[in-house]
């Protein structure tokens, strides 16, 4: 039996007349990997940032390990947030930020650190100021990864990556979580890549939250139907559309909602093709868009 380790009640954050999160209600649990998803600016870092002390809410209640982030340091060092602009000192190197890294977390593994800087190969005397974005990177998910807080954040700092080192991170992440349970939240928009790593999804659009279910329920849970526009139109009548698309005489319609045996055999006698919809396929229909746009920061500016 898992328990709660962050609950937040109407949780709300303006930036003057701009409200970047929005009465929000959710919770974490216990040793379970969540993606916080949406478009850039849709909320999710200042989410995190909410969640990790670094800003104050303008109304709602927030309890992490029960209690306020931002009022008790004791819980602030059982959590661990690691932003794509981590900023470190330029005249540091990696090593001096591995040094310094037990200071802030007591479950700091040195050992895995020093297999992770050689999985990704990080130059780690070469000054910060020197690296290119990609070992920057590294360091800040090296730094996650060994940190092993209790709730560790990443929010996108994956980015810098390539895609090889970005499948190290992921191949990494599942190993250790294995071995050494916590609460995880990734926040990114490269879907596809993660879906399979989370077991809970929470969608965040415009500050409000879309969608907070198990990733088990939202994989496999929407379908399209194409075909002849009138067909598939009166194919899904009654069903709730997410999501249309067409050209001509044919249509593809984007239903929620799983289709059982009789659904599926009346759509094969009708001659249209069903597809199962990608966890990313699902929220840009849901959010309306791609998952591209203006930073929070620039949204509240």
């Amino acid at each position: 039996m898992t328990g709660t380790v962050v609950r937040a009640t109407g949780l709300t954050k303006r930036y003057g007349s701009f409200t970047a999160v929005d009465a929000v209600d959710f919770s974490l649990e216990e040793n379970r990997i969540y993606g916080l998803l949406g478009r850039n600016g849709a909320g999710k870092t200042t989410i995190m940032q909410l969640l990790t002390g670094q800003l104050f809410a303008n109304a709602g209640r927030l309890e992490v390990f029960g209690r306020e982030p931002a009022e008790h340091a004791d819980v602030l060092r059982r959590m661990c947030f690691i932003a794509e602009s981590q900023r470190y000192p330029e005249d540091f190197t990696p090593a001096h930020v591995f040094k310094s890294a037990p200071w802030f977390f007591e479950h700091w593994d040195a050992a895995f650190a020093e297999q992770l800087v050689a999985d990704f190969r990080l130059p780690v005397k070469r000054r910060i100021k020197k690296l290119s974005r990609g070992q920057l990177s590294a360091v800040g998910v090296i730094v996650g990864l060994a940190s092993r807080a209790p709730i560790t954040f990443f929010d996108e700092p994956y980015l810098g990556l390539d895609a090889v080192a970005r499948h190290i991170f992921y191949d990494r992440l599942l190993e250790d979580y294995a071995q050494h349970p916590r609460t995880i939240v990734l926040s990114t928009h490269l879907i596809d890549e993660v879906a399979n790593l989370l077991e809970h999804v929470i969608l965040i659009d415009q500050g409000r939250i879309l969608l907070d279910r198990d990733a088990d329920e939202v994989r496999g849970s929407a379908t399209t139907v194409a075909g002849p526009r009138a067909v598939v139109e009166s194919f899904v009548a009654d069903r709730p559309v997410i999501g249309r698309d067409g050209l001509g005489g044919l249509a593809s319609v984007t239903i929620d909602g799983r289709l059982d045996q009789r659904d599926r055999i009346q759509a094969a006698e009708l001659g249209l093709e069903l597809a199962p919809v990608s966890l990313q396929q699902l929220i840009v229909h849901m959010t309306g868009t791609d998952l591209a746009g203006s930073t929070e920061q620039e949204a509240a500016a």
